[in-house]
């Protein structure tokens, strides 16, 4: 993983890593609030040799001696013998023992000076245990060094400075325990982050598609949330009309257009002719990628004919709103002939749709015949052919299918599909011995955590058409836009060409 992967790993699941930061900070802060409140006084005291003379030979000998005795004094600090004077002087209800751990006793570097910490629960205990304290070492260092607690000997303990009350708690440290709760937070988050990543085997973008697959990503359509079951087409222009009422299918129709680009130039000297739209399972959107990039290609000025290949759950005559009828099986059975199952939509009158016509008993049969292969390849020699076939894994059609045609685009849903599906419906296709042409991510998020998994993100100011105001514009407006049509069975002519009928506006 390089860095921009770890980046779109935080951005996706930023949402869940803050609230796993959160979480932990506020768990910290709950738990200073259980802890009960420590106040910290401190109370300072000298080390002195009484020289009883103002030379300064006999004065530095009597640093030298307090330099000696101050380390043993700190040992003296924490003994019970001084918990047991100053409970005795406070009349504290304590053992010497448990005293003895709320202090501490410490010699600052190159002094001879001892500092006493004393912790308590209320201010004022802390203060009186602190002064309380040097003045029980003192009398011991007395009692050592003179034999008697009252009286000084050849080096005693005076107190330089009494301790201050003090004004909030030392214990439990707010501030300290926030900031450590967020640094597990943040420890947290980060595992988090990754450990859905690791365990998160839905598509998410097109490089893991690629390299877990080997299969090229030939398009990436973007979530549209106004589609339905009736109404799921980008504008038979193309989307290029400027005053179309589906200008906002602007990203459709431009995700379609990269589709189409990416298919013509698979192969420069030999593009495919007949394709096979499929999906690794039913619901990843198989039958709209299928008619729009049709209505794409025929936008583009070539002949295209689609045809509703899923013998089993037929959808094509729903979404161009075809009357049902007889269609593909009736063809290949001999009840009819092409012409008379073809309907002609669109204002170019480029784009032929051929229905699934009466579903038949045995479906991978009918569709892996010869008389299917023979079909195909007539109608590839004058126009360029789609076929939406049925999902790969549930049934082996489209795998067939396939086998006869110059390969299959396999459509799969982003936050949907897993890896281990689609691999499945890779391994369908190779061994039927056909061609996977690539694989189209469909339902691309716009915005929000999914779409940071993406290197580009579909901006609607982009590619929002604004109101004409030049010639030019105006010229563009003026041209009449298409709208979905309900298209009417084609008939012979009498030279028995297939001709062109009128069309009128889908309700």
């Amino acid at each position: 993983m390089e860095l921009k992967d770890y980046l779109r790993i935080f951005r996706a699941h930023w949402l869940g890593m803050l609230a796993v930061i959160v979480g932990a900070v506020v768990l910290a802060f709950g738990w200073t609030l259980t802890q009960p409140k420590v106040y910290t006084a401190d109370s300072t005291a000298i080390v002195q040799a009484n020289t009883g003379s103002e030379d300064l030979g006999m004065q530095s000998v009597g640093n030298n001696i307090a330099n000696q005795k101050v380390k043993t004094y700190v040992e003296l600090g924490s003994s019970r013998s001084v918990a047991s004077r100053v409970i005795k002087e406070l009349s504290l209800d304590e053992k010497p023992d448990t005293l003895v751990s709320a202090i501490n006793v410490t010699n600052p570097l190159d002094t001879t000076s001892l500092r006493v910490t004393a912790n308590a629960s209320t201010p004022e205990k802390a203060r009186d245990i602190a002064e309380a304290w040097v003045r029980g070492m003192a009398a011991e260092v007395n009692d050592i060094e003179a034999g008697d607690a009252t009286k000084q000997g050849a080096v005693f303990l005076r107190p330089i400075d009494s301790a201050r009350l003090p004004s909030s708690p030392s214990s439990p440290n707010t501030k300290l325990a926030l900031a450590i709760g967020a640094l597990v937070g943040l420890a947290l988050a980060i595992g988090y982050g990754l450990l859905r990543y690791t365990l998160d085997r839905r598509i998410r973008s097109v490089e893991s598609v690629e390299r877990e697959t080997g299969v090229a990503v030939v398009g990436t359509v973007p979530e549209e949330k106004s589609f339905t079951a009736d109404d799921r087409l980008i504008p038979f222009d193309g989307g290029n009309s400027a005053n179309s009422s589906k200008a906002h299918l602007f990203a459709i129709a431009e995700a379609m257009r990269e589709l189409r680009t990416n298919i013509q130039f698979m192969d420069v000297d030999n593009p495919p002719r007949v394709m096979v739209i499929t999906s690794p399972l039913p619901g990843d959107g198989k039958s709209t990628t299928a008619s729009n990039l049709a209505i794409t290609l025929a936008s583009s000025g070539q002949k295209v004919v689609l045809i509703d290949g899923d013998l089993r759950r037929p959808m094509i005559d729903t979404v161009f709103g075809l009357p049902k009828g007889a269609g593909l099986s009736d063809v290949l059975a001999g009840r009819a002939e092409l012409a008379e199952v073809a309907h002609r939509v669109g204002g170019n009158g480029r784009l032929l749709v051929i229905g699934a016509g009466k579903i038949p008993p045995n479906p991978s049969e009918v569709l892996g015949s010869a008389r299917m292969k023979e079909l195909l390849e007539a109608i590839s020699r004058e126009a360029i052919v789609i076929i939406d076939a049925p999902p790969l894994i549930p049934v082996t059609d489209a795998a067939v299918l396939a086998h006869s045609t110059d390969g299959a685009i396999i459509v799969a849903t982003v936050g949907k599909t897993t890896f281990e599906v689609l691999g499945k419906a890779l391994s369908n296709l190779e061994r039927a011995g056909a061609r996977a042409l690539g694989i189209v991510l469909n339902r691309v998020p716009r915005r929000g955590s999914g779409a940071a998994y993406y290197g580009y993100q579909y901006h609607g100011d982009y590619y929002r058409v604004e109101k004409p105001e030049d010639e030019a514009a105006e010229l563009l407006a003026s041209t009449p836009s298409s709208e979905p049509v309900r298209a009417e069975p084609s008939a012979r002519d009498d030279d028995g060409t297939p001709p062109r009928r009128s069309t009128h506006r889908a309700s």
